[in-house]
């Protein structure tokens, strides 16, 4: 039996953090100061020469000051010397140790080649539903007073990024465009055919940006080329399909699909993987023509683009190669229509292009030095383009004429209208297991001739791939019934995992942005009882809830005392690791008073006065033990995805299961039911109907810039920009139980509420 609750309205207002460098609705202000006047001419010349930084006096960033700071002109087709609007790279740390919201590099774009201002920053909402990519949003840029324009401002793919996104940052780590350049006549292309074992063969086409690496470049390039049975030991199959139908479906061909087969890392992780990330796309929606293989001339040509393009060109191996295993041929249209569906069949790229527009209006008509003229931004997001200013020239598809065109083209062909297996009611034998034990999974599939299971049991690691079966003996029911089943042995106190089936035809995967996304299991170490000492709350991703002493705002975990008695914590540890329970331990002198709260900053930063542990916790999946000074654990928990300044604690207070709720830091857990003033707090949010069985209404009082669906466990389950005070959703496809909305006003403010899914 699935258990009900009431809903109950919370009284929660937040303020979205001030200094997010990537908030998409904050047009950034970037003020860069020169001691010299003919501070142009110096960048002209480092640009032409040395490629160098010159020295900024100071840069102010939304009015924080930093003096020092390294800037240099950056750019292949976009970059000028007699223009006044260039590409940017400014370097925080060139000469001191500085950053910006955790930032020191930062890239800007001068938008030479796009009338709408939209196509980076769009392409990159798109891209990142589906693998990591760079953050992206505006910045209005000055030099010594005077406003030079509005640019794009993305993430800089550094040691920064792969660390934050795949947890290494020393390993090899490769730039796929050629150091001097693409351009026609280039024959120097980072298409990863295989060169030979001499490493200089491969100098002029790719950039290497870690100390070593060519070798494994190498020999990624002979495996994909002479030993494509092993390749998946070498490189993230499935994120490089998922780049290959991004840039298809977007016709993004100023990228590895195109004439250069270029704008892409590679960086190899810890299992010894090429992970393949998307750069620099400023010429996405059809603005490039080149597909080395001749030019796509018109809109109607890239609408009718093929899907396949390369599929049978030796210039192209990791299309080629790829798509001859039919696998992965199946899994790349799976991805392709998956793309299709979720962003231009239901207009949604659209709706975002809109809220982009409204976003940037006033600074783009106070852009005296943009390329096109304000008429053309406005029409561009619908209608082509033709001509423009400086490296601008050309034309411009409108991005709707394009993209339609596009989705129904390729909606229409035979390989999107074949029958497509269908994947549903994916049960597991318990949802509370205990690390050790072996679970079963079973999951009703259709249409389909061979399923299997990927699952991984830590964050970073290659999904393992197992088979599923309808043959009666994998407690799947009768043979031959539609229903698969599988064992899953429980090695670690959070698991991942997918279910991925393919016919003749097609490839379909559960949930459909796997492997980007996945289902994840939670466990335990051991079934324990609420004691004296319980872990109480937990924040993994605080921005703005609380400071420690020195004003930074880190993960916390708090702890409880249930008993009578207070409880002398020295020797007691706590970890976020299940292989090292005694990570972290308490000094001499702690104690906890009975019915009292203690707090550990988990902030990896040990050196700063009162409780930091040496770990920090993740926001994506996490698990923390509480362990006694014999060893034994005696509370843990475990969560999934946790979103900013939203905790996970016991309700009731010191004694009930976790779940999402609002932040109580040092305080009884109020849960999600904490006030009664529904009548008023209704007229900004209202939900019907609420319990729902299948689709769902959302009204508000004034604009809303987003609102965002969880699980209890923290984990998102859907996200929208409503643009009417009206939206309605289908959540007939998601299972039973308690869901938390939050929705963040215009003004930077937040509600919170409860919405319930029932099957009646």
């Amino acid at each position: 039996m699935r258990y009900l609750f009431v809903f109950v309205f919370v009284n929660i207002f937040f303020t979205a953090k001030a200094q997010d460098f990537y908030d998409i609705n904050t047009i950034q202000t970037i003020e860069i100061t020169f001691e010299q006047n003919n501070w142009d001419q110096l960048l002209d010349t480092e640009y032409a020469t040395t490629g160098d930084y010159i020295l900024a006096q100071k840069v102010v960033i939304n009015g924080i000051e930093y003096d020092s700071v390294g800037v240099k002109y950056k750019g292949n087709s976009t970059y000028q010397a007699n223009q006044v609007k260039n590409p940017w790279h400014i370097e925080l740390d060139t000469y001191k140790d500085q950053e910006y919201d955790g930032y020191t590099d930062i890239k800007l774009s001068n938008v030479a080649k796009d009338p709408s201002f939209l196509r980076e920053v769009l392409s990159y909402q798109i891209l990142r539903q589906y693998m990591d990519a760079p953050l992206s949003n505006y910045a209005n840029v000055f030099v010594n007073g005077t406003l030079i324009g509005l640019y794009s401002n993305s993430e800089s793919i550094s040691k920064k990024f792969v660390k934050r996104r795949f947890f290494s940052k020393n390993n090899t780590f490769i730039k796929c465009n050629p150091p001097a350049g693409a351009g026609p006549g280039s024959n120097d292309f980072p298409n990863l055919v295989y060169l030979g074992q001499d490493s200089t063969d491969y100098y002029d086409s790719y950039e290497l940006k870690s100390d070593e690496g060519w070798q494994e470049l190498i020999n990624l390039c002979d495996t994909l080329n002479n030993e494509l049975a092993e390749v998946e030991k070498i490189l993230d199959v499935d994120r490089a399909l998922w780049m290959l139908a991004y840039n298809n479906v977007l016709v993004n061909l100023d990228s590895y699909s195109g004439g250069f087969t270029q704008n892409y890392y590679l960086y190899r992780d810890d299992t010894d993987r090429f992970l393949p990330v998307v750069w620099d796309l400023n010429e996405s929606f059809g603005r490039f023509s080149m597909t080395g293989s001749g030019n796509l001339n018109g809109t109607t040509a890239k609408q009718r683009m093929s899907h396949l393009l390369h599929e049978n060109d030796n210039d192209f191996p990791l299309i080629q190669k790829l798509l001859s295993v039919p696998t992965y041929k199946r899994m790349y249209l799976a991805h392709l229509k998956t793309m299709l569906l979720e962003n231009f069949d239901n207009n949604s790229y659209y709706t975002t292009g809109q809220i982009l527009q409204g976003i940037i209006d006033d600074a783009v008509q106070a852009d005296n030095n943009k390329f096109f003229t304000y008429n053309n931004f406005l029409a561009n997001l619908d209608n082509d383009v033709n001509g423009g200013g400086g490296p601008g020239g050309g034309a411009t598809p409108g991005i709707a004429n394009l993209m339609d065109g596009r989705n129904d083209y390729l909606l229409g062909l035979s390989d999107f209208t074949q029958t497509q297996p269908t994947i549903s009611n994916i049960l597991l034998s318990t949802t509370t297991p205990v690390i050790n034990d072996v679970i079963n999974i079973t999951a009703d599939i259709t249409d389909e001739e061979a399923v299997h299971l990927g699952y991984r049991s830590a964050l970073g690691d290659a999904f393992i791939k197992t088979e599923m079966f309808d043959d009666g003996t994998h407690n799947d029911g009768a043979a031959g019934d539609g229903i698969y089943g599988v064992d899953l042995e429980i090695t670690s106190a959070f698991m991942q995992y997918y279910i991925y089936a393919e016919n003749e035809g097609i490839g379909m995967f559960s949930p459909q942005r796997a492997q980007y996304e996945y289902y994840t299991i939670l466990a335990t170490t051991i079934n324990p009882t609420v004691g004296d000492l319980v872990i109480n709350e937990i924040m993994a991703s605080n921005d703005i809830t609380i400071a420690d002493q020195d004003g930074e705002y880190d993960d916390w975990i708090e702890l409880y005392n249930n008993g009578l008695e207070a409880i002398d914590l020295e020797g007691y540890f706590i970890s976020d690791d299940n292989t090292d329970l005694m990570q972290w331990t308490f000094p001499s002198g702690t104690i906890i008073n009975a019915g009292d709260y203690l707090t550990i900053w988990a902030d990896d930063d040990i050196d700063q006065d009162g409780l930091h542990a040496n770990f920090k916790l993740s926001a994506s999946a996490e698990s923390v033990f509480l362990t006694d000074p014999s060893g034994m654990v005696i509370d843990e928990l475990s969560y999934s995805d946790q979103d900013a300044d939203i905790s996970f604690g016991r309700f009731p207070n010191g004694i009930g299961p976790f779940q999402t709720m609002e932040p109580t830091y040092g305080a009884e857990n109020m849960g999600i039911s904490n006030n009664n003033n529904i009548e008023q707090q209704d007229l900004l949010l209202s939900i019907f109907p609420n319990p729902t069985n299948d689709k769902v209404t959302f009204l508000t009082k004034e604009p809303l810039q987003t609102i965002k669906i969880f699980d209890l466990s923290g984990k998102r389950i859907a996200e929208f920009n409503p643009i009417s005070n009206k939206t309605e959703i289908d959540l007939s496809g998601s299972i039973n139980g308690i869901y938390i909305v939050k929705a963040i006003c215009n003004n930077g403010n937040g509600i919170i509420k409860k919405l319930i899914k029932t099957s009646h």
